[in-house]
């Protein structure tokens, strides 16, 4: 396509770098998640020619002589440090309430709805481990076939079933079920179907994961795209986060490594608009687990495809590179974490090495890529303002 413009924006799911200035309101004081992968072994080379390690507040390590990128650390202005309402943000909408939570679990009249919808009983029904639920109900379930149902520091409802005991399809449908149940005072972020499989005590869950997102509260840099004419690919769980909205192609990827491949071939295609990418391994697999080493080689993983990423990249083609919240795998929590969030930019004709600096909110980037396509900015990132002496908005393209 000539002189065609494409976006590819790729969120590093729960790779925070340091504490946000609010952290110790969320309890996460000391969260530092790159931090931990780079102390358990992680060699992040490209990364570092980005300029990831010259952001601000990095100064726990030696920053890079001459960084090829644009850099530098975004705040959440929302109140959480979730999945949703994080990739919300990003496409430019802050979110001032913090969506429901249930750390005693839910309510007596909401299960047992959910029982007579289902035609199954319920167990568990607290906040838990996703891991340590298969040791602790899964031969419950699978002797009496109940849903396990759970939920974490987060918004969400999650329903665990044995894809032998429950059928993908019957999961699936009950996961629906909840999301419809689910409104007003008890609108969780996200309904999560975790279907698992295997005999006791060696349950795995399976990548046929699924998660059923509430609409985002208005449009976003998507829909703004879409309504224009743009191409919006979604891959991973992107199209889920967004419940399909603004998405004109959704590609489902079973793990990081799927993901990135599925990303480089997208490369080859003529398309105008972005490709949001999603890389959930990082928070799924490694962080809720507390895994540093894991977390650690798959940060490794993501860096050795990135010279074949930028080799892919067109004239016009713009990488841009950040996270949603922060899963410190070092930290007794197994929870998310109030963490800054990289920002890391590059193009054949970005200006290199500028530090973009300490951004208000990260809906900078949904403002930034309204821009890049010749769009209004119509988000809550904000524009030819200074926040410490820097501007936000526009200028993270410095090109």
């Amino acid at each position: 396509m000539e002189n065609s413009k494409r976006l590819f924006l790729i969120v590093l799911d729960s790779v925070g770098i340091g504490e946000a200035p609010d952290a110790a309101q969320f309890g996460d004081e000391g969260s530092n998640t790159v931090r931990a992968a780079v102390e358990a072994g992680a060699d992040l080379p490209n990364l570092r020619r980005l300029g990831l390690f010259n952001i601000d507040g990095m100064d726990w390590t030696e920053p890079e002589t001459s960084p090829i990128g644009a850099f530098g650390r975004m705040r959440e202005a929302s109140m959480g440090k979730d999945t949703t309402i994080g990739h919300w943000e990003i496409a430019g909408v802050v979110s001032s309430k913090p969506l429901p939570t249930f750390p005693e679990g839910f309510p007596p009249e909401i299960i047992r709805n959910y029982e007579k919808l289902t035609g199954r009983k319920v167990i568990c029904n607290q906040p838990y481990s996703g891991t340590q639920l298969l040791m602790d109900y899964g031969r419950e379930h699978v002797e009496t076939g109940a849903l396990m149902v759970y939920t974490s520091a987060d918004s969400v409802f999650q329903v665990a079933a044995h894809e032998d005991v429950v059928p993908i399809e019957e999961l699936y449908h009950d996961c629906e079920l909840a999301r419809e149940m689910l409104t007003g005072d008890y609108a969780v972020g996200r309904v999560i179907a975790r279907p698992f499989v295997g005999e006791y005590p060696h349950y795995t869950r399976t990548p046929r994961r699924h998660d059923y997102s509430l609409q985002p509260p208005r449009d976003t840099m998507l829909n703004y795209l879409e309504k224009a004419g743009f191409e919006c690919i979604g891959v991973g769980t992107i199209s889920d986060i967004f419940a399909g909205s603004g998405i004109t192609q959704q590609i489902r990827t079973q793990n990081n490594t799927d993901g990135i491949e599925k990303t480089i071939r997208l490369m080859d295609n003529d398309f105008e608009g972005i490709c949001f990418v999603n890389l959930v391994d990082f928070d799924m697999v490694y962080g809720h687990r507390n895994d540093a080493p894991g977390y650690a080689r798959a940060l490794m993983e993501f860096d050795q495809a990135l010279p074949e990423l930028m080799r892919q990249m067109g004239e016009d083609d713009l990488l841009m590179i950040t996270a949603d919240h922060g899963c410190d795998p070092s930290t007794p929590s197994t929870d998310h974490s109030r963490e800054y969030t990289p920002m890391l930019a590059w193009s054949k004709k970005i200006r290199s090495g500028t530090n973009i600096g300490t951004r208000a909110t990260f809906a900078d980037i949904g403002a930034t890529v309204l821009e890049y396509f010749g769009l209004e900015n119509c988000t809550d990132g904000q524009k030819n303002n200074h926040q410490q002496g820097r501007e936000t908005g526009s200028v993270l393209l410095p090109i």
